[in-house]
C-alpha cells in the first residue's frame, strides 16, 4: 500500500473519486441502494486513506489498528446485511481484505511497507485471486450489449447503474493495487 509515489497518488485519486460518487449516490430514492452507496464510500474513502504514498505522510501506530476497527465494524454490518442477500458477500469479503491488510500494515516495520517478497502468504493470495476474478467479471458486466440502448428512459446520473458497476470495478482495481503492494 506504500509503493511508489506516482502510482501511490493516482490510487490515491481514484479511490477517493470513487468514494465521493458513492456519497452521491447516497441520495437515490431506493433505499437499498443508499445503503449499498455509503457502504462503498466509506471503502473508497478508506481505500484511498490506506494509499496515501509513506513518502508524503506516514500515519501514526494507531492509525492502522484504527482502520481495523472500523473496517471491522463494516464487515460486521456486512455480515448481518448478507443474511438478506448474498450479493452483500462482496462487501463482507472487501471489508474482511481491509481489515487485513490494516493488520498487517500494524504489524510490519515500517521500513517494510510496500516492498513485497518472493513469499505471497496464501490469504493474500486468495484476496488476489478473489479480487482478479471480480474485476474480470465486472469489466464484463459493463460490455454493452447489443440492442440494449432502444427506449432508454431518463435516469438521475447518481441512479445509473452502469456508473454504479464502473464505480464496484475501480474499487477493486484499487484492492487489486493494494494487495499486490503488500
Amino acid at each position: 500500500m506504500h509503493g511508489p509515489a506516482s502510482p501511490g497518488w493516482l490510487l490515491v485519486a481514484l479511490c477517493a473519486a470513487t468514494g465521493a460518487y458513492c456519497l452521491l449516490r447516497m441520495r437515490s430514492a431506493v433505499e437499498e441502494q443508499r445503503r449499498a452507496a455509503g457502504g462503498e464510500a466509506l471503502m473508497g474513502f478508506g481505500m484511498a486513506a490506506m494509499a496515501v504514498p509513506a513518502a508524503a505522510f506516514t500515519p501514526p501506530e494507531w492509525a492502522w489498528p484504527a482502520f481495523a476497527a472500523v473496517f471491522g465494524a463494516a464487515a460486521l454490518r456486512a455480515l448481518w446485511a448478507a443474511r438478506a442477500g448474498a450479493h452483500h458477500l462482496h462487501h463482507l469479503v472487501g471489508t474482511g481484505a481491509m481489515v487485513y491488510m490494516a493488520a498487517v500494515m500494524a504489524a510490519a516495520p515500517a521500513h517494510q511497507h510496500g516492498h513485497g517478497g518472493s513469499d505471497v502468504p496464501l490469504l493474500t493470495g486468495l484476496l488476489l485471486l478473489y479480487f482478479t476474478g471480480y474485476v474480470l467479471l465486472a469489466g464484463v458486466r459493463l460490455l454493452p450489449v447489443a440492442g440494449a440502448g432502444s427506449g432508454a428512459t431518463a435516469v438521475a446520473w447518481s441512479d445509473r447503474p452502469e456508473v454504479a458497476r464502473a464505480c464496484r470495478l475501480s474499487m477493486g482495481i484499487g484492492m487489486l493495487a493494494m494487495l499486490l503492494t503488500m
